[in-house]
């Protein structure tokens, strides 16, 4: 696996991560990221911005390149299908969100009713276990998604705790983050565009 196609492609979704981000992101330790980080640097692949990190031009081009050869190693057919499958899933996950944000799909939820956010709650915890074997099977396509179960957990976690930040709050790992650079990740595996997506109702 490559470590430097994790690393630039974590500072592509987060723009400009903290190296502890980083870290989160690409599934590494943070004492196993600055062995990746500094030869990327020196490379101008990427470029210190103050405490934070971003991808650079030549970042960039070096990711896509990566991707293709990757992209190149899963099973394309396979992948098709389980991508229809990923896309039963997200509509329900779609529709929690807006249900989690949205109280009758009017009035925003200021997230004072327990009750109401329980059950939300509890819907998402069964929308992940619906989700973990599939999940599993996209790991199996391309081993570098290997950081998305415990990401998802994680946030899943914070989001039980009573934390609603977690679920659907953007600029942190909530769920709908990581669920959104996931489908990123789906989307490029497969060689499709997110303009394609948006247009068939399969984007977030």
């Amino acid at each position: 696996m490559s470590y430097d196609l994790l690393v630039l492609q974590a500072a592509r979704f987060k723009g400009r991560p903290t190296e502890s981000d980083l870290a989160a992101a690409a599934g590494l330790a943070d004492a196993d990221l600055l062995a990746v980080v500094e030869p990327l640097l020196a490379a101008g692949e990427l470029q210190r911005v103050g405490t934070r990190v971003k991808l650079t031009a030549d970042g960039r081009a070096r990711l896509e390149t990566l991707l293709a050869a990757e992209r190149a190693t899963v099973d394309q057919a396979l992948l098709r299908q389980r991508y229809l499958d990923f896309g039963e899933v997200n509509i329900d996950f779609k529709q929690l969100v807006t249900d989690w944000q949205l109280i009758d799909g009017e009035r925003p939820n200021d997230h004072t009713d327990a009750d109401y956010d329980a059950r939300i709650v509890v819907r998402l915890g069964e929308l992940h276990e619906r989700f973990a074997p599939l999940l599993a099977e996209f790991v199996d396509l391309a081993p570098r998604l290997a950081q998305y179960p415990d990401r998802l957990a994680a946030a899943l976690a914070k989001v039980r705790s009573g934390d609603p930040a977690w679920l659907a709050r953007p600029l942190v790992d909530s769920y709908h983050t990581v669920w959104f650079e996931l489908h990123e990740e789906l989307i490029g595996l497969g060689g499709v565009s997110r303009v394609r997506e948006e247009t068939a109702g399969r984007a977030e």
